[in-house]
């Protein structure tokens, strides 16, 4: 959680400079982004479109705009959308009393936009398949919606300055956890030479979390569903924390989370508590520092702690 913090006369001076279409880099320099419309304007809010094969007062549709307050669909005629990659963020969203992760692909355009789709659909699939293709994001990016059979959607991927398609070969055994955090890590390295909407960048600052947390609300997820793990034991412990998803955390706090997950299913498979944690340690902390991913090194534990229960069982 971002702490409230009494505002300097630096602060100020940074707000300042905000208004007056300039905002301090990474050295603390002042740069000028533009100068900022005065009059009549919309809230400085990204625009979520949301990924559908859809048709409304028969007009046929792969996204849509929401307004909640009426709620209605707006159909969005355009099917490409041509900006900057600024993050990959994951969102918890409660569906018939489940959890539905959504993908944010936020975009630096004209506007803020973020592309909104279930973490499982093709679209999101064949997105971070083809992305996964690009080592430099200082350039804009075409992302297409492109119809299947039935309702599916699938993504194209688009170099903005030449008009060619970046391909990809399908796998659907990707681990997809592993191509978000990647990508999160690139995208970190190369966001200082991307350019800034006009007038967007203290919004994109606000509304885009740092780009190791957001695969956070996965990897609890995928943890828990590991585990079996109570979801509403989770939902508790992070009320605790003042917070609604592991992805507010810090990553120490949601290595506690995991551990503490991970230790309450061992709990009683083992004679001493401390031969728990022990074990833990070795079969898991000791895994992933050596580079194999934290859901492999869960499951070899959890099959090593079972074998030596049958073990003595026999």
């Amino acid at each position: 959680m971002q702490a409230h913090q009494i505002v300097s006369s630096e602060a100020k001076f940074s707000e300042c400079a905000l208004l007056l279409g300039a905002f301090k880099d990474k050295k603390g320099e002042i740069e000028m982004v533009g100068e900022i419309k005065l009059g009549l304007c919309n809230p400085p809010e990204p625009i979520y479109l949301y990924v559908k094969n859809g048709e409304v007062s028969g007009e046929s549709y792969l996204w849509y705009h929401y307004d909640i307050n009426n709620d209605k669909t707006i159909p969005v005629q355009q099917r490409a959308l041509s900006g900057y990659l600024q993050n990959l963020r994951l969102t918890s969203k409660e569906f018939k009393g489940k959890d539905n992760m959504k993908l944010d692909i936020i975009i630096a355009a004209d506007e803020l936009y973020v592309i909104r789709t279930g973490i499982e659909t093709n679209f999101a699939k064949t997105f971070l398949l083809s992305v996964s293709q690009i080592q430099d994001f200082s350039k804009p990016l075409i992302i297409a919606a492109a119809p299947g059979e039935e309702n599916v959607v699938f993504c194209r991927l688009y170099d903005a300055a030449t008009k060619t398609r970046i391909r990809c070969e399908w796998n659907k055994d990707a681990d997809w956890a592993e191509i978000i955090s990647n990508i999160q890590s690139r995208l970190a390295g190369s966001s200082s030479d991307v350019p800034l909407p006009q007038q967007q960048t203290q919004v994109l600052r606000a509304v885009v979390p740092p780009s190791s947390k957001p695969s956070q609300d996965l990897r609890v997820k995928q943890i828990r569903t590991l585990l079996n793990y109570p979801v509403t034991s989770v939902i508790e412990w992070l009320r605790f924390q003042e917070v609604e998803r592991p992805s507010e955390l810090e990553d120490s706090q949601v290595d506690e989370l995991v551990k503490s997950m991970c230790l309450f299913w061992a709990q009683d498979k083992f004679e001493h508590p401390s031969h728990v944690v022990s074990s833990y340690h070795e079969h898991v902390i000791e895994a992933v520092a050596s580079g194999i991913s934290e859901v492999t090194a869960v499951q070899a534990w959890m099959q090593n702690v079972q074998q030596s229960q049958q073990k003595l069982l026999n």
